[in-house]
């Protein structure tokens, strides 16, 4: 299964829904989904690439750091670097250190990227891909595996260390901070920390106001985890991740607000009714799955939404939607946009 923190969380409720579907097959994140993009939002996409800073990154090594399983790690070299989740990559790449990675997750699907070898099989690592490239330094999150290819890895004597997994907007700084520091380059990650906070600043400074100035007028938005060609529909709740975002663009986690706690449930009229979403937020990826909006419409319970009445859905690329790193302002500003009509069929604040 996909290695990055929207995977970890979406193993449990995958095998959930799989079982009340009796359905099998399907892979979150998968870059192999039927392409059916019939009603799907024509909101405008940026071409999917990093913008690395302008400052060339100078390594400062050894150093040695701690890694999220409870290891001290020394890294003595940047020349070969592997990052086991698409995150990771983009973290990597936007320091300006992209020249040394030398593997991707199937997760990394960003341009500069994409030409990289897989070291993952079907979402897990392959520790005998990563370690025939011979790397200088592995970053890995709590959510990478299996164990038993990690443990390998750090057996054949390469440095790897673990970072946790994003949850929220905060932990974006946190996640820039710890990889600047496992690569030696500190510096470039408190200013490539500076960019990210301040462009997140600006975006959150164009909000809508709620016309009332209260919770009330606030739009509320479900966040679906949709892979139709497994016929896996899945509710987010308050663990999903998206929660933070969401609130963060002025709005309320439906699923959150309406008492599901955990990660995703499946997704049923009666979840959808007690949600009773203005807007359904969706990965790409998924709402083509589905066969686009009028697909989306057609799933049980959805038609009955405001959203559903409405076709107001917000749609944002897979591999950057949960990513919380350097282009989390580019996915906030996406969501604002096509949630407050200036993009895409959105609206839902009108």
């Amino acid at each position: 299964m996909r290695r990055s923190r929207l995977a970890s969380a979406l193993v449990s409720a995958l095998a959930l829904a799989l079982a009340a579907t009796g359905c099998g097959g399907g892979n979150p994140g998968s870059t192999h989904d039927t392409d059916h993009t019939k009603g799907v939002p024509a909101a405008a996409s940026a071409p999917d690439r990093v913008e690395p800073l302008s400052t060339a990154p100078h390594p400062r090594l050894p150093v040695t750091v701690g890694s999220a399983d409870g290891t001290r790690v020394t890294v003595t070299s940047t020349d070969r670097i592997v990052p086991l989740t698409g995150s990771l990559s983009e973290i990597v790449f936007t320091l300006g250190l992209g020249k040394h990675v030398v593997a991707r997750d199937i997760t990394a699907t960003f341009e500069q990227a994409a030409g990289l070898p897989l070291v993952t099989r079907a979402h897990d690592v392959s520790a005998e891909s990563v370690l025939s490239l011979r790397p200088t330094v592995v970053l890995a999150d709590t959510s990478s595996g299996p164990a038993d290819a990690i443990a390998q890895i750090r057996d054949a004597g390469v440095p790897l260390v673990v970072v946790e997994p994003a949850k929220d907007l905060d932990d974006v700084g946190r996640r820039i901070d710890t990889v600047a520091a496992a690569l030696g380059v500190r510096s470039s990650g408190a200013e490539l920390k500076q960019r990210t906070e301040q462009r997140i600043a600006a975006v959150r400074k164009d909000i809508p106001a709620p016309a009332d100035g209260g919770a009330a007028r606030k739009p509320r938005v479900a966040f679906l985890y949709l892979r139709g060609t497994a016929a896996v529909y899945l509710l987010g709740g308050a663990d999903s991740g998206a929660s933070s975002l969401l609130e963060a663009a002025g709005a309320v986690d439906a699923g959150k607000e309406s008492g599901l706690t955990k990660d995703f449930t499946p997704l049923t009229s009666e979840a959808l009714a007690e949600a009773a979403p203005d807007a359904l937020l969706v990965m790409s990826k998924g709402l083509a799955s589905v066969g686009g909006v009028d697909g989306l419409v057609g799933i049980p319970g959805v038609a009955e939404t405001p959203a559903g009445v409405d076709r107001r859905v917000v749609s944002i690329e897979d591999g950057v939607l949960l990513n919380y790193g350097p282009r989390t302002d580019e996915v906030l500003r996406s969501l604002v946009g096509q949630l407050y009509g200036n993009g895409g069929n959105g609206g839902a604040g009108k």
